[in-house]
């Protein structure tokens, strides 16, 4: 997404973040129903059916935090991802139907092929990959903030991390070395309420990932993470501060996982007026509501849904098309063959 250079959202600025937020929308409904029946799990068994092999992790009603964050970064500027990144890459700019030909596992897709949907990575626009490993991707951001900093360059780096990061060591150890090493990096808490299979509130002492980045005199700042004028506005702010020479920055942004763990979880485990209650603070919707009392049009909007959904479908006709891995490919980017001794 190109940057936008004001903080302050008006109308205007409405239509080029609804359509990255239905970008993802599109994609990540198309990505669900392409990978049913590709594992077995939650008691269901994989068939052989599925488009797309293994399962998901979605980030469906989340769309507001990555567009309103990612609206302020240029192609320089670097992102780190988690395993839930489908929306954090389409939203800092890489290609929607190299990122579904990856999930088909497809020789065109992002990694060949070989990496899925935990590790699609797109070094041309700076991201610099979503990471399988909860809290992984927050040590590789301060690295790269770090980089930043020595080589002198403008760019700064964001970094994306759950709410069930914040238990994990990498957390607090990467805010740390960016506080005393005073890094251009934004992290982005995307506080979904959820931590895999287990509500995080009752996981986590004290008020939650402000807090903690407050205690090390780090400046954090909370908001709606379903309210993405409210994103763009608080990002643009911490963006322009870092960029200034403010050093590292904070946003909780508070959202809600509206689909189970991974795209076949059903969360039988969550209470289904909790997830009633989410649903009537959708980000697309409220985005809709927004620009209508505005004075926008709804179809300005619709054409915008209409383009995604078809962008999507083509993306799809194109991964059905495309080529599968030569064989030969599963012994190249890789650490070792296996050949000689191990010790």
């Amino acid at each position: 997404m190109t940057a936008i250079a004001t903080v302050t959202p008006t109308l205007a600025h409405l239509p080029a973040l609804y359509r990255c937020m239905a970008r993802i929308r599109a994609f990540e409904n198309a990505a669900e129903v392409l990978s049913q029946g590709g594992v077995s799990a939650y008691n269901k068994t994989a068939d052989g059916s599925a488009k797309v092999r293994g399962p998901l992790h979605l980030s469906t009603g989340q769309e507001a935090v990555p567009a309103g964050v990612c609206a302020h970064l240029t192609p320089g500027d670097y992102l780190t991802s988690t395993h839930r990144g489908h929306g954090h890459t389409l939203a800092k700019g890489a290609d929607l139907g190299r990122m579904m030909s990856e999930l088909y596992g497809k020789a065109t897709g992002f990694n060949g092929g070989k990496g899925g949907s935990m590790h699609i990575a797109d070094f041309s626009v700076g991201m610099l990959g979503a990471n399988g490993v909860v809290a992984a991707g927050l040590p590789i951001a301060v690295g790269a903030a770090h980089a930043q900093k020595l080589q002198g360059r403008p760019d700064i780096t964001v970094c994306f991390f759950g709410d069930g990061a914040i238990n994990r060591g990498p957390f607090l150890e990467s805010l740390n070395w960016a506080c005393v090493h005073q890094l251009p990096v934004l992290f982005v808490c995307e506080d979904n309420r959820w931590s895999a299979t287990t509500a995080s509130g009752p996981m986590v002492a004290g008020p939650g990932a402000a807090a903690r980045a407050a205690s090390l005199g780090l400046q954090a700042v909370q908001v709606d993470g379903n309210d993405v004028m409210a994103v763009f506005q608080q990002a643009g702010e911490l963006v322009h501060q870092i960029r200034s020479g403010g050093g590292p920055r904070l946003l909780h942004a508070h959202t809600y996982r509206v689909k189970g763990h991974v795209s076949v979880d059903m969360a039988a485990y969550r209470d289904p007026a909790e997830l009633e209650a989410a649903l009537k603070t959708d980000p697309m919707r409220r985005a809709r509501e927004a620009f209508a009392a505005a004075g926008g049009e709804a179809a300005q909007l619709d054409r915008i849904q209409a383009e995604a959904d078809a962008e999507v479908a083509q993306s799809m006709r194109d991964a059905d098309a495309a080529p599968w891995p030569d064989p030969a490919a599963a012994y190249t980017d890789i650490q070792t063959t296996g050949e000689g001794q191990w010790f």
